[in-house]
């Protein structure tokens, strides 16, 4: 295990390099009450690599994920993605750039009830005024296993499903980083691992750079690396792990 913490990098090389952070600081409150959620955190995560994060309750996992998709702003410290400072851009230009190269997928699915698996897969091209191509859908379509189920409403499929559509969603615009907040916390075993076959898929297939936090380490170990915070710093880092590794490392960083 590597502690990275203190460690901090120049900045990114953009032909390898989907997003990075340097010494990023996060703290929620004033005075006896503040709660530092992230101190001094710097990483890269190259093109093409799937990264799990991992760490206990209150460790700054999701705090990290806000801030590296730019859905909040850290106090200090940069974030780059595709190249790009995104913690000094105008509101204007973060949202134009999490529109290019940011998809998202949620725990709690996040779907339009009233719009088809279809529609909602095809949702963010047109808020981008960008047109689908029929044969690309029809292709995520397939691979998501929804061919026979684009046309449903979300109250008429599994979790499962809803969250097949909220991956292809994620996918459709071949976004520069794939952030995933605890995507199968709200599925069965079975309907996870589907899940966790599609983002591994996205990954080899179209080298599709994912982020993903998650407390399970069955989910983590398909990841090419995990990330462990704990107290706001990145206690370690490991490599292509297996799952007992991982929840050896889990134990290691509650103690942290």
């Amino acid at each position: 295990m590597t502690a990275l913490a203190s460690v901090t990098f120049d900045l990114p090389e953009t032909d390898r390099v989907a997003v990075a952070a340097t010494a990023l600081t996060r703290t929620y409150g004033e005075g006896g009450s503040a709660v530092h959620a992230l101190r001094g955190v710097s990483l890269e995560v190259p093109k093409g690599q799937f990264t799990a994060v991992m760490g206990p309750s209150g460790s700054g996992k999701s705090t990290l994920m806000h801030l590296l998709a730019g859905l909040d702003t850290p106090d200090a410290g940069s974030v780059h993605v595709a190249g790009e400072d995104i913690t000094r851009m105008s509101d204007r230009d973060l949202t134009r750039l999490r529109r290019k190269h940011i998809g998202f997928v949620f725990q709690s699915f996040n779907l339009l009830p009233t719009l088809s698996a279809e529609e909602n897969i095809t949702l963010p091209l047109a808020i981008a005024g960008r047109k689908p191509e029929p044969e690309a859908v029809d292709r995520l379509l397939e691979r998501m296993g929804l061919s026979e189920r684009r046309d449903h409403k979300p109250a008429q499929l599994s979790g499962g499903q809803q969250q097949r559509v909220a991956v292809a969603r994620a996918l459709i615009c071949s976004p520069t980083v794939l952030f995933a907040d605890e995507p199968t916390g709200n599925l069965d075993s079975a309907a996870g691992s589907d899940v966790l076959d599609l983002l591994r898929t996205a990954v080899d297939e179209d080298g599709q750079t994912t982020v993903m936090v998650t407390h399970d380490a069955r989910a983590a170990a398909s990841a090419d690396r995990v990330l462990f915070l704990a107290d706001g710093r990145v206690v370690a880092d490991l490599a292509g792990p297996s799952e007992d590794a991982i929840l050896d490392a889990m134990r290691d960083a509650a103690r942290a």
